[in-house]
């Protein structure tokens, strides 16, 4: 089978021919049709000390399953995130990272909405929402921050937010439903908000809890880092709450399989709108990844096998 890896800090990403990986216990074997780039994925490519595999949000056919596994047989389609190589022709799933792909859906609708989505869904009830309140949401026009939009104003935020990386992109946050956007650059990010839902960190941090209203809470689920003064919480009584999406998946997978059944809910009845801003081939990786670290997406970037 085909994969992509890299072999030092930064790159290049190479395509290479390997044997299909045998499924071990617990784990799903899956022919994969479609895979969602992830930002901390593309950022370890240039950041982590040494070369990791290329993990990410693969869907497709299950082909062969582990011992123990209950949940899935062959044949079955499922999406979920691998942790292992998935930019791949073939990964293997844990059986409690995957989740079954309804009839009707397609593999890149399932990259699209399921994993980013649940990181929205979560990180938005992190935040400890009441109906009316404001939310803005950083990295707006993101594979996860646009859903979050979106997410927001379905579960009855009375203003919303989208903070983006250029004005380009703001027409395209609004038309997801938000009231209004804001540049990083911006001297001000307008009228305070209740809630942020950072997705960027770093730098962004500051002004985004300078954005918050007293009492407001910040939740972070970026890789990105950054560092919090404390006396900026102190002041008006703010908060930072951490959120980790395979935290919830591993100690309360009740709470998983309900966002996920929320969201195929909400994206059958139109409700909720997963946007792929393009589709690579398999051996386009590095151009996909480009398109990420330049900020470029609107949506997801998806790579087909």
């Amino acid at each position: 089978m085909r994969r992509v890896r890299y072999d030092s800090r930064g790159g290049p990403l190479f395509m290479e021919e390997v044997p299909v990986p045998a499924p071990g216990p617990g784990e799903l074997l899956v022919r994969c049709e479609a895979v969602g780039l992830t930002l901390p994925v593309v950022r370890k490519v240039t950041e982590a000390a040494e070369p990791v595999p290329l993990g990410g949000e693969v869907a497709g056919e299950v082909v062969g399953v582990g011992a123990g596994v209950t949940g899935f047989r062959s044949g079955d389609r499922v999406t979920g995130l691998c942790f292992g190589h998935g930019y791949a022709d073939f990964a293997l799933l844990h059986e409690a990272m995957a989740s079954p792909v309804p009839h009707g859906a397609s593999a890149v609708d399932a990259v699209a909405l399921v994993r980013s989505g649940l990181v929205a869904l979560g990180a938005l009830e992190a935040s400890r929402p009441v109906p009316g309140e404001a939310v803005l949401v950083t990295g707006a026009a993101g594979g996860v921050g646009h859903l979050a939009v979106q997410l927001a104003r379905v579960r009855g935020a009375g203003r919303v937010v989208g903070a983006v990386s250029a004005a380009a992109k703001a027409d395209f946050v609004r038309a997801l439903g938000a009231d209004d956007a804001v540049v990083y650059t911006d001297d001000g990010w307008g009228a305070p908000v209740d809630c942020v839902l950072d997705g960027v960190g770093g730098d962004l941090l500051t002004p985004a809890i300078a954005a918050l209203a007293p009492g407001g809470r910040l939740v972070a689920y970026s890789s990105g880092g950054g560092t919090v003064q404390a006396y900026d919480l102190l002041v008006g009584a703010r908060s930072v709450i951490g959120f980790q999406m395979a935290r919830i998946a591993r100690e309360t997978p009740e709470r998983y399989e309900r966002w996920r059944r929320e969201l195929w809910r909400l994206f059958e009845e139109g409700a909720l709108r997963p946007v792929v801003h393009a589709e690579f081939p398999l051996e386009d990786a590095a151009a996909a990844h480009e398109v990420i670290t330049a900020r470029g997406n609107l949506g997801k970037v998806v790579l087909r096998p």
